[in-house]
Formats: C-alpha cells, sequence, structure tokens
C-alpha cells in the first residue's frame, strides 16, 4: 500500500519545501524504495506554462509534455526519475476536472461545492500519480503558507487523506523558519509555534517538524518547540543553511530523518546512514573550489536567478564531471549591460531558451563575440535560434532575425511551423516534452552523445527555416541533429570553432547530479580548456 508524506510550509514562502521534500525523497530512495512526488500550486492557473518567470521562476517540462513548477526539476534531479506531467497539480486543474463533470451530469444534479466535490477531485488526482508506478512512497507538498485562503480545500483534501488512508500511511511535515535576531542575538520559536498552531486549527496535527535557519539550532530550543507544537523531540529537524542544496540529504540524515519516517509509517527499513555515502561523494565532487571555470548565462531573467534554475544546476553537474567548480555568472541580455569587459571575463558562454525580443540583441553580441575570440559557447532553444540568426548575419543575410520578432523579414532563418500557425491559445504550443533526434555522423554531437538516437525535451513554437538549409550549410554551418524524419533541424554546430553547439530541445531537465548530461560536461570541459589559454 502506498504510503504518503505531505509537506506543508509556514511563516514565509520560498522556505525550502522543495528540497526539503525532494531531500526526504533521497534518503527513502537510497533505502531502495520506489519514490515518487507531487507538487499542489493552489494558483488557479491551468499550469505554470503562461506565467511570467519573474512571477514563479522557470518553468519545468515534464517527459510527457506538461509545463510544471520547478520543484518538479529538483524532485527529478534529487529522486533520479522521471515525473509524469499529472505531478503537478493545481486549482485550475482541480476546478476544470470538476466543472467538465457537472457539465457532463456526472454528479446527478446535486449541488457542486468545495466539500465534498473539490475535495474529492484533489484525493483523485493525488491517488492517481499514486498509482501509475505503483510507488511505495510519494511526497505531497502543498505550495504556499499554511494560512493562505487558496489553501484551504486543500489542507482539508489532505486531513480526509490521512483519515481514509490511516494513520500509517500518511505522515504530515511542517517546515518553518527559526529567524534570529542579529540585536537581540538569539533565535526565535514564536514564528514556528504560530505557524503550527494554524495548521493544527485546520484539523492537521504535524508528525514531524523542520526548522529552517541561518544557523545549527541547539537541542534546548529543539526541546522547547517540541513542547510547544505538541510534537516528539526526534521529530522536530533542523536544516541550517547549506553550501549546496544537494547537502541538504546528508543534514537531514544526521538528524536521523530516515528513522523516524521508517518507524513512524512501518516502513521496516534497513535505516544505516551509510545508505547516502554514494550521494555524499557527488556532494563532495560538487564543493570542490578548484580550478575555477567561470560561465556566463546571457538572460533577460536574471533578476530572478530561479528562471534558469535547471540550467544552473546542470552546470554545476558538468563542473563536478569535470572536478572543476562552475562560478555561474548572470549578465543581462539588454545590449547596454554587454561589452567586450563583461563577455573577455568569461570562460565559456551559455544562452538559455525564453519568448519574446526584448534583449534579443545583445545575445546576438554574444554569439558574434564568441565567434570573434573562439570562446566556447551553448546555446538552448532560443538560444540556438540566436545563434543562426547570427550567423546568417554574418554570412551576408542582412538583416536575418526569426519571424517570432517581425512579420516582415526578408531572411526568416528560424520560422514558426505551419501546423502551430493555426494554433491560437498561448497555451497551446505544440512542441512539449520528449522527442528523438537522430544524430549525423563525424558531428561533435555524435561524439559527445556517443548514439545514433537520443531522446530530449522540448518547449517552444518556432524552429530552423529549411529554406535556408543550403545556403547556410554551404557558409560552414554544421546540421547535426535532426527530428528523425529529417525534416526538423535540432543541433547546429559551427566549423572551425573550439565549441560551438546549439540545440532546439533543453537538455538541462535530463541533467542529474549523479548523470551529468553529456552536453554539459563538454561544454565545461572546453570552457576549462579555454580558461587555461586566455
Amino acid at each position: 500500500m502506498t504510503k504518503f508524506i505531505i509537506i506543508t510550509g509556514g511563516v514565509v514562502s520560498s522556505i525550502g519545501k522543495g528540497i526539503t521534500s525532494a531531500s526526504i525523497g533521497r534518503i527513502l530512495r537510497s533505502h531502495g524504495l520506489k519514490v515518487g512526488a507531487i507538487k499542489i500550486d493552489p494558483y488557479l492557473n491551468w499550469d505554470s506554462g503562461t506565467l511570467n518567470p519573474y512571477q514563479h521562476g522557470e518553468v519545468f517540462v515534464t517527459y510527457d509534455g506538461m509545463e510544471t513548477d520547478l520543484d518538479l526539476g529538483h524532485y527529478e534531479r534529487f529522486l533520479d526519475v522521471e515525473l509524469p506531467g499529472i505531478s503537478n497539480i493545481t486549482t485550475g486543474k482541480v476546478y476544470k476536472s470538476v466543472i467538465e463533470k457537472e457539465r457532463k451530469g456526472d454528479f446527478l444534479g446535486a449541488c457542486v461545492q468545495i466539500i465534498p466535490h473539490i475535495t474529492d477531485e484533489i484525493k483523485e488526482m493525488i491517488r492517481k500519480t499514486a498509482k501509475i508506478e505503483d510507488f511505495d512512497v510519494v511526497l505531497v507538498e502543498l505550495g504556499g503558507t499554511v494560512g493562505d485562503i487558496e489553501s484551504q480545500p486543500f489542507l482539508e483534501a489532505l486531513r480526509q487523506l490521512r483519515n481514509e488512508e490511516g494513520h500509517d500511511n500518511v505522515l504530515f511535515v511542517h517546515v518553518t523558519h527559526i529567524p534570529y535576531l542579529k540585536a537581540a542575538g538569539e533565535f526565535k520559536t514564536k514564528p514556528t509555534q504560530h505557524s503550527t498552531k494554524e495548521l493544527r486549527s485546520t484539523g492537521v496535527n504535524p508528525d514531524m517538524i523542520v526548522c529552517r535557519s541561518e544557523k545549527p539550532i541547539d537541542n534546548n530550543m529543539k526541546k522547547k518547540i517540541a513542547h510547544f507544537c505538541d510534537v516528539p523531540l526526534d521529530a522536530i529537524i533542523n536544516t541550517p543553511d547549506a553550501s549546496s542544496i544537494y547537502e541538504v540529504p546528508i543534514l537531514m540524515d544526521k538528524e536521523r530523518v530516515g528513522e523516524y519516517i521508517n518507524n513512524r509509517l512501518k516502513l521496516n527499513l534497513d535505516t544505516d546512514p551509510s545508505k547516502l555515502d554514494a550521494w555524499g561523494k557527488i556532494v563532495k565532487s560538487l564543493k570542490k573550489q578548484d580550478p575555477l571555470v567561470k560561465i556566463g548565462i546571457i538572460g533577460k531573467y536574471i533578476e530572478l536567478e530561479d528562471a534558469y534554475i535547471s540550467i544552473k544546476e546542470a552546470l554545476l553537474h558538468g563542473g563536478g564531471e569535470n572536478e572543476v567548480k562552475v562560478d555561474v555568472v548572470f549578465v543581462n541580455s539588454d545590449v547596454d549591460s554587454l561589452n567586450k569587459e563583461v563577455l573577455s571575463d568569461l570562460d565559456g558562454i551559455l544562452i538559455p531558451g525564453g519568448f519574446g525580443e526584448r534583449g534579443i540583441e545583445g545575445k546576438l553580441e554574444a554569439v558574434d563575440y564568441a565567434i570573434e575570440n573562439n570562446v566556447p559557447i551553448f546555446g538552448i532553444c532560443l538560444g540556438m535560434h540566436s545563434m543562426v540568426i547570427q550567423f546568417a548575419r554574418r554570412v551576408g543575410l542582412i538583416g536575418a532575425n526569426s519571424s517570432e520578432f517581425s512579420d516582415d523579414l526578408e531572411y526568416p532563418v528560424i520560422d514558426m511551423m505551419e501546423e502551430q500557425k493555426r494554433v491560437k491559445n498561448i497555451g497551446g504550443s505544440m512542441r512539449l516534452g520528449s522527442y528523438d533526434c537522430k544524430l549525423v555522423d563525424e558531428t561533435m554531437a555524435k561524439s559527445i552523445y556517443n548514439q545514433d538516437l537520443i531522446k530530449e525535451r522540448h518547449r517552444h513554437r518556432y524552429e530552423f527555416n529549411n529554406d535556408f538549409k543550403e545556403q547556410l550549410v554551404e557558409s560552414g554551418l554544421i546540421l547535426s541533429g535532426f527530428s528523425p524524419d529529417d525534416f526538423l533541424v535540432e543541433i547546429v554546430e559551427l566549423k572551425d570553432h573550439p565549441w560551438f553547439l546549439g540545440c532546439q530541445f533543453h537538455p538541462e531537465f535530463n541533467s542529474r547530479p549523479n548523470n551529468a548530461h553529456p552536453l554539459f560536461v563538454s561544454f565545461i570541459k572546453a570552457s576549462y580548456e579555454h580558461s587555461k589559454n586566455k
């Protein structure tokens, strides 16, 4: 029977529920359990696909094409699994499903209400995800903080889930913040006490409290929290700030989290802490301080680094594989922010995906600089488009651009596929999820992957325009990856350049700390070689 671990948050948002949840999953995974994960986002949007990155950070894309919350990326990286799109539940999805059922007459004319119809739908979605791969344990993270109006139906549904599944099959973890008041020189537990009180007012009693803090708290403070919040002392877990998110499972393991969960859910596991030894080696490699490689991400959402979280983590994975420290520098793609001094300080340049014209000229300048100065450059999605556009301009197609940015172009080297032109709904992008890509012999891509056929995740509408294929190839552009039918160009390279590769897909979604993506490994290696020759 599937066990459920529910993670709620209190005091402040962005406290680290996602990393806490993923870390618990990593601990259980190390003991051989099959662990799944669900993220509940209480917003009314159907998915995160149309949300501004400033609002919600990166949009993570699952293998089956769902645009989801970035926490699913953390789950996949920590658990080393591929999660289905239904692992992201939103208020929009819940209400849409209930309304569709009501329109079909499924409720036989009953007055549709929050309880039982909305709460039943939430529970049905959770159980459906649990059954997909017959998980031993499913982590369910509830976004936001306890007390939010939009979270109330979900808390009620989760309370009902505990009653229906049984005490031994559902465990509640509450993540709170223990602030340190510098003026007073002490930690304060009152916010945690009030947050727990708020949670208990909904009928949910936490089984474990994870206390986030800037510095470690002592045992006396744990006793105080246990006493006032009515939680066993061994279930008060402290996770102080760590140098790496991948260190959190080790910190929690030292707090004997696995042992407590094992006993509380009657999992009958061997909770030997040494199970995380392999993970510890990964953490050690990622904490290496030298040699240093400086990689610049040329983007327009740099004020919120979460907008590029999967790319940043994939770069760190590549650094660990090469035994170098990667210093990720976020460079504003606004053309006024880019200059040779900024770019000359970089060992490698990465141009990420994105939408819209803002910042595109700065990205094109970065491509031009990389070509002129033989700097390793990696383009992803819009980054690949930028590489194609700038290359086309350099070989005589003056004014070349993407039809995403202008309708009146003489050289639309990037264009929308015909079937996508018929899509009117902005959320109806047609290339989402995993697609096959056939690699061309005797290319850099083929040597990096060492495979004939790969599978990568996509999120875009615009493609390389085949009308310019012959002209650009004759000018020196290498097309090294295609869709299996040879119609869509998926990867481009450049002759006589140390490392110039653009891909239409998003390889960062498939990178893991214990299995770095080969493109990132190769890119970091080339950037390190460039740093030695500067």
